[in-house]
This record gives C-alpha cells, sequence and structure tokens, in this order.
C-alpha cells in the first residue's frame, strides 16, 4: 500500500515497514543493463527472504549503502546508527579501542528496513553473534586478473577436487562481480587464527601445484595474470558477501549459490542472475542443506599434511 507523500508501506510478517521514494532510480539502464528503482530492490528482498535470512541470521553485518544510487557516493556501514528502530537487533562486539554496535538481521521487516536505506549490499561476518571468535564458515574468494570468467571455473574446479579429497564439503557461489566464492561449512569450535591458517595452506598447496594459473600473492603486481585465491576473509571483524545480497553494479546482479554442476553451464558467470531473477535459482536449493554439515579441521588437516609431505 501507499502513502500520499510518495511514501510505501510494504507488510513484513507483524510489521509494516515504510519505504520512502520508491520509485527513486539507485541502478540507472544503460546498454544492456536495465533500470531498477529501490522499489524493485525491496521486492526483491522481500521475495528472496525466505532463502536469505538463513544465511544472515545471529550474524553481525556491514552494510553497502548507496544513497543515491550506484553511481553516487557509497559507504560502508559498520556501527549501527541511533535512529534504526529498536525491533532492528544489534550486537556489540570488540574492536581495537573500543566496540562496534552492528546490525543483526534475523527477519524479512529488518532486510527490508536496510533496503530502504539503501543498503544494497549486506556483507556478513562468518562467525556468528554468540561466538564471534569461532567461524562456522571458511571462505575462498577466486578473484581474476580482469573479468577471466574461464579462469576462475578452472580454479573452483581444482579447488573443489582438493576440498574433496581432504573429505570437506564445500558450495559454490557466483559474487555477483568478478568471481566465485567457495565455502566450506565448519562447527565453529575453531579460532580464526586456526581457520585462517587452514585456508592458507589449502590455498598454498593449489597454487603450489598450477604456479603458471594460480597465486597467492597478496599484492597485485606480483600476479601478473595469474588468478588470486584469496583467504583475506577468514579474520576476525572480516566480511563476506551474503548469498542473495545484490551488487552495486549496473543491472543489479545478485551473489547467488549454484551447484558444482552448475559449474559446467558455458552461460555461467559471475553475473549471471539478477534481482530479476536469482528468486528463481533460489526456489532450486542449490545448497539443499550441505551448510548444515558443519566439520571439525582436524581430519582434513592430516589429511593436507600428509599431501603437503
Amino acid at each position: 500500500m501507499s502513502g500520499g507523500d510518495g511514501t510505501r508501506r510494504v507488510r513484513a510478517g507483524r510489521r509494516t515497514v515504510e519505504v520512502h521514494r520508491p520509485d527513486k532510480v539507485l541502478f540507472p539502464g544503460g546498454g544492456d543493463a536495465k533500470e531498477y528503482t529501490k522499489g524493485d530492490l525491496v521486492e526483491y528482498y522481500r521475495a528472496v527472504a525466505p532463502y536469505m535470512l538463513p544465511h544472515l541470521r545471529g550474524r553481525p553485518l556491514m552494510l553497502q549503502r548507496h544513497p543515491d544510487g550506484i553511481d553516487g557516493p557509497t559507504f560502508m556501514q559498520k556501527n549501527t546508527p541511533h535512529y534504526y528502530p529498536e525491533w532492528i537487533p544489534r550486537v556489540e562486539v570488540a574492536k581495537e579501542g573500543g566496540t562496534v554496535r552492528h546490525v543483526v538481521c534475523d527477519d524479512t521487516a529488518t532486510l527490508l528496513y536496510l533496503a530502504d536505506q539503501a543498503s544494497i549490499t549486506l556483507h556478513r561476518w562468518l562467525s556468528r553473534a554468540d561466538s564471534v571468535e569461532h567461524p562456522d564458515r571458511l571462505v575462498f574468494d577466486l578473484d581474476p586478473s580482469g573479468d577471466r570468467f574461464e579462469a576462475v571455473r578452472e580454479a573452483a574446479r581444482l579447488l573443489g577436487e582438493l576440498l574433496d579429497e581432504l573429505d570437506l564439503p564445500s558450495a559454490l557461489m557466483t559474487t555477483g562481480s568478478r568471481g566465485l566464492h567457495v565455502i566450506v561449512p565448519l562447527n565453529g569450535r575453531h579460532d580464526f587464527d586456526e581457520v585462517r591458517a587452514f585456508a592458507r595452506d589449502v590455498a598454498d598447496t593449489l597454487a603450489d601445484a598450477h604456479p603458471d594459473r594460480l597465486t597467492t600473492a597478496a599484492r597485485k603486481k606480483e600476479r601478473g595474470e595469474r588468478l588470486y585465491l584469496d583467504i583475506q576473509r577468514n579474520a576476525y571483524a572480516q566480511t563476506a558477501v551474503a548469498p542473495y545480497t545484490v551488487r552495486p553494479r549496473p543491472g543489479a546482479p545478485v551473489a547467488t549459490p549454484v551447484t558444482w554442476d552448475q559449474l559446467e553451464d558455458p552461460e555461467l558467470h559471475a553475473r549471471r542472475w539478477t534481482i530479476a531473477d536469482a528468486v528463481e535459482q533460489a526456489r532450486t536449493d542449490p545448497w539443499s542443506g550441505l551448510l548444515n554439515r558443519g566439520r571439525a579441521l582436524g581430519p582434513a588437516r592430516r589429511r593436507l599434511d600428509a599431501l603437503r609431505g
């Protein structure tokens, strides 16, 4: 329903969320890219909420906001403003020299409120608010030099095969930007230092086996044309883009979970899905309960050490 002041009121569970200036263009059209408004963003997040919320609940968030659309200024919001409604959950976590009060998104109403704030992209912690020092996700970010998706596809295959050898389940997600994320569910009993060290050793093992194609060099000038196996997100207070979040690029592409079989689809690329069709992909349940199979890293560490000799 709409208000006479141009405000749209959207029902979300027991709450009604006001959407201000729903006709404001956040994603200008042009070329092959369609135009999308704030109202379109809100409708997308409302439709995808049942599939997205399980990946957000209980986690501190960092919000990437674009109040004037993707062509305007942007800022990353960690601390929750005082004017946010009291019903939106927060969690206070330690940082150097103080604390930060992050938003937590546990329901559709909160998700729609954040969309009204032009929070286009939601970045989530890899740990939960009730155990911030112990991640239950490990993320490899496959970051190409340029927009070469075939190199990303090949790196994902190699990484998936190595994780299979280590008997670790893994999930695949387009980033909505240039690459793919490979996500390993953990049991939440290891601290960030342990998880990061393991991720680095996995990445080094793969890069050592394919030095002409893959690298773990953090400095761009040292990478050349090789694909960067980025494990930097596996650290306290670091974040990764949430599944089904929108990215601030023309056409409103979405970070979208996919199956390993879909990796072989010639039409797959990092921006394959947008807010126009990502919900259809979500309905196929591409990860199908896989992230509930959180593992301890001890057995995988022993297998990796044996492989490294």
